[in-house]
């Protein structure tokens, strides 16, 4: 049997091509080593409690998961490891409004540029955030809170997840529309540390979220 030119020419390219396709199938086989998830908080906060349940769900499918918590920075630690690492699909992060608007629009520096080094996968949460008081403080409400606020001021403090954090602001947006600029603003690590200090009584108010 004879073959027009053209014809036999892509038969043989094709046929030299598929020794490389099946090496790079075999290459690419995914996942074959751990898949390391980067929870970028102190564990015990809310991206915690989304992304440790979420590690087991991908365990049937992925395999070994690795939960790593990186915190600091207000989440810039943790994503930036990310970032740095090689871009296998063996790094994972469980992102989020924190870590990827407020590092490109509040900090002067950033230690990434969420657009062009992290690719978005899926979502998977979305959360609320709230106002949190000790026990001790006399106040039922949030108007009772505000009162008290202004009969003590300067004397209250309030806890967040990290400087330009949306606890952060979310806490400075209240001190502005409630007239109680008195209260001092105390960042931690991760909303993890905080719930900590605001159940001892350390600080007496929070914005976890």
């Amino acid at each position: 049997m004879k073959f027009p030119r053209r014809q036999f020419l892509h038969l043989v390219a094709g046929a030299a091509a598929l020794p490389a396709v099946s090496h790079i199938a075999r290459a690419q086989a995914y996942p074959s080593r751990p898949v390391r998830l980067v929870i970028p908080f102190p564990p015990g906060g809310a991206f915690d409690a989304v992304g440790r349940p979420m590690a087991d769900k991908m365990k049937p499918l992925l395999g070994t998961v690795i939960v790593e918590n990186i915190g600091g920075g207000g989440g810039s630690l943790g994503v930036a490891a990310v970032a740095r690492a090689r871009p296998d699909g063996y790094t994972l992060v469980l992102g989020g409004t924190i870590t990827h608007v407020n590092e490109a629009l509040l900090k002067s520096r950033p230690q990434y540029d969420p657009l062009k080094d992290l690719d978005p996968i899926a979502g998977v949460a979305a959360n609320v955030l709230c106002i949190a008081v000790h026990p001790s403080l006399p106040a039922q409400t949030l108007k009772e809170f505000i009162a008290y606020a202004k009969a003590n001021a300067g004397k209250l403090s309030y806890g967040h997840a990290g400087v330009g954090s949306i606890q952060h602001l979310t806490g400075e947006l209240f001190k502005s529309l409630a007239g109680t600029p008195e209260i001092v603003q105390v960042p931690y690590r991760g909303t993890g540390p905080l719930i900590t200090d605001i159940v001892s009584g350390q600080v007496q108010m929070g914005t976890p979220g």
